[in-house]
């Protein structure tokens, strides 16, 4: 008996073609429609850093410049060089003053100690002629107290009460002196504290001075990229005036999110951030904090919605994503570059992959 082979039947490709359109639009749907329910996303996404602007403390001339454009630096490297001349000339007026008040302290301690010295010999004065008036009342009293009065003169009796007077009015000058030396040493050590005032206030001045000689010389606290160079050597620049630019290694983006794709994000969710300079590469990233405020409500000329009619808009909400690894050097990563975003707050399909 003979064996027939079976063959099964060919599709035809009027089924075949259109089945398989059907298969690439549904999934296409759910690579469209799936990604709302785990993950926000925006283009309207950039790249920012915490720019630095450098600008003197002190007006002078530019002596030197130790960077150009998009120089690279590191922490404590010189950047410009003021002219110093002026600052270091009234620095050394200030510790010529500090030198001068520091002598007038010294000269007002001497004065303190003559004085001192003076009020402790008009102190002994005044005991000296306590004791001669004493001695001279004893010897009154010894007189009068005679009861014949033909054994002492009218003289000695005399002299006596004159010597008591004499040692009285000595004692009363001697007290005087005592008060007058005691105000001079009042008043000395008044001038002490003076000048030690002076003293105090020339040191501030000199610690000034040389606050302001610091400032001639502009180091870099951090490892940045210089940018926006504007001075030229020879300038002659005021404080507050922008020299040029830092912007530091350590880049963030800021992502704008519709404020109705809020309320499931959170600090901390992972994201993924595709980088427009880099050709699309993809660096993980992850949400670091919300701005308490909406970009139109910090911007120069802030809608007034109380006025004429009104039409609701979606406002954008900014949000901090930072990175979690950066590329290699070389790769440029600047403030202003376009990026775009996702931020997953739920499990991601692993079929998803398959339409990126």
């Amino acid at each position: 008996m003979r064996i027939m082979p079976f063959y099964l039947p060919r599709p035809s490709t009027r089924v075949v073609v259109p089945l398989a359109l059907v298969v690439v639009i549904l999934f296409g749907l759910l690579a469209v429609t799936v990604p709302e329910y785990f993950e926000a996303s925006t283009a309207d996404a950039y790249i920012d850093a915490h720019i630095e602007q450098i600008s003197p403390h002190v007006p002078a001339y530019v002596r030197a410049l130790h960077v150009n454009d998009n120089t690279y630096v590191h922490r404590g490297d010189l950047l410009v060089e003021l002219d110093p001349r002026d600052y270091e000339a009234q620095l050394a007026i200030a510790r010529a003053n500090i030198a001068a008040a520091s002598s007038r302290l010294e000269d007002a301690r001497n004065r303190v100690a003559v004085v001192a010295a003076a009020v402790r010999e008009a102190q002994s004065r005044v005991e000296v002629n306590e004791a001669h008036v004493r001695l001279a009342l004893v010897s009154l009293r010894r007189l009068l107290a005679v009861t014949d009065a033909r054994a002492v003169s009218t003289q000695s009796v005399d002299d006596a009460t004159a010597a008591l007077a004499a040692a009285q009015a000595d004692l009363s000058a001697s007290r005087s002196v005592v008060q007058e030396q005691t105000a001079q040493e009042a008043l000395a050590r008044s001038e002490v504290e003076t000048t030690a005032v002076g003293v105090d206030q020339a040191r501030a001045s000199e610690a000034r001075e040389a606050l302001l000689l610091s400032y001639t010389r502009i180091t870099s606290d951090c490892d940045c990229r210089v940018t926006n160079k504007t001075a030229q050597r020879g300038d002659y620049v005021q404080p507050g005036q922008v020299l040029f630019s830092l912007v530091p290694d350590a880049p963030y983006v800021l992502a704008n999110y519709r404020e109705t794709e809020l309320a499931p994000l959170r600090v901390g969710q992972s994201a993924l951030v595709r980088v427009d300079a880099l050709g699309g590469r993809i660096l993980h990233a992850h949400v670091d904090s919300f701005q308490d405020g909406t970009g139109s409500r910090f911007a120069l000329l802030p809608p007034q919605n109380a006025t004429g009619n009104f039409i609701k808009v979606v406002q954008r909400v900014p949000v901090k994503i930072v990175f979690d690894e950066l590329p290699r050097s070389g790769a440029l990563l600047a403030p202003g570059m376009s990026v775009e975003t996702e931020v997953f707050f739920a499990g991601r399909p692993h079929w998803l992959g398959l339409f990126e």
